[in-house]
């Protein structure tokens, strides 16, 4: 997500400067024209507006109040435009602490895969202080396709864990549609041709649907590894709210069935190959 955001916004005139963990992002940084950085204070000392994308909380409790983290450097006004897919008590969390700083966080999730952010075509819901919305909302365009302000912080965070609820469901759906398609004798092409324009679409059959008939899940958009965690975070959002989500439910166990079978660094598409087990599917051109 990092990458794709630091290459959006160079290409529209935005200067960037970066910290990545990975010396190899920190390297495809510089090729793209932005500025690597040896830490993420030296990041935060520099740049008024900074951009967070981080997979766990571990990561978070690092990179804001770690030894070179954000808050060792970051100026009083500086704000952090936060993107990550986090608990609410996390997000709370990280803008208390910040907020004894100086430093004002934004509670932006992103709606869309790492692909969708590689082609800009991610939609940010963002919320929080409104004048500091104010003064990123060009760069939250910069990288998106469209921006959504969704008033009170964590507001965002709520938002998201409703589409990705729909995620996780759409997914399983796309993948249950497709191995009825191979068991009933169908080329998956024309079956997703065919339902792509049709009312039974979904963005993740038309996101998905091509790794799903490709039967290569390798290069992951969302790994199934990550996305555990988002499943958790909405299981536990939906219990303290006593909201019954029984289409989530049971999509749960055939996402634990591809991490359980060795699936965990593929993508979630992988839940199809779950289901053509399950149906005792073999496709004539296998995975390597």
């Amino acid at each position: 997500m990092g990458g794709a955001f630091a290459h959006h916004l160079l290409s529209d005139g935005f200067e960037v400067a970066g910290f990545d963990i990975d010396p190899k992002r920190r390297a495809a940084l510089k090729k793209l024209g932005g500025k690597p950085a040896v830490s993420a204070a030296a990041v935060s000392g520099a740049c008024p507006i900074l951009v967070t994308s981080l997979p766990s909380i571990a990561a978070v409790n690092g990179a804001f109040f770690g030894k070179g983290g954000i808050v060792d450097s970051a100026k009083r006004g500086t704000v952090v435009i936060e993107t990550s897919t986090l608990p609410l008590a996390v997000k709370h969390d990280i803008r208390e602490r910040c907020a004894k700083r100086g430093i004002t966080v934004l509670d932006c999730p992103v709606s869309g895969t790492g692909a969708q952010a590689a082609n800009r075509d991610i939609a940010i819901y963002a919320s929080g202080d409104r004048k500091a919305y104010g003064k990123t909302e060009a760069a939250l365009k910069g990288f998106s396709r469209s921006v959504y302000y969704c008033g009170e912080y964590g507001n965002g965070s709520k938002l998201k864990y409703v589409a990705n609820l729909l995620v996780t469901i759409h997914n399983l759906s796309t993948a249950e549609a497709m191995v009825m398609g191979l068991k009933s004798g169908l080329d998956l092409e024309l079956l997703y041709k065919v339902i792509k324009d049709g009312a039974g679409t979904s963005r993740m059959f038309e996101v998905r649907g091509p790794l799903m008939i490709a039967n290569d899940y390798r290069k992951a958009t969302m790994k199934v590894d990550v996305y555990k965690k988002d499943i958790d975070i909405i299981e536990q959002f939906a219990a303290d709210l006593h909201c019954p989500v029984p289409l989530f439910e049971a999509s749960k166990p055939f996402y634990a069935a591809a991490y359980a079978q060795g699936r965990a660094m593929e993508d979630t598409a992988a839940v199809c190959a779950v289901l053509e087990q399950m149906a005792g599917v073999k496709r004539k051109k296998q995975r390597k």
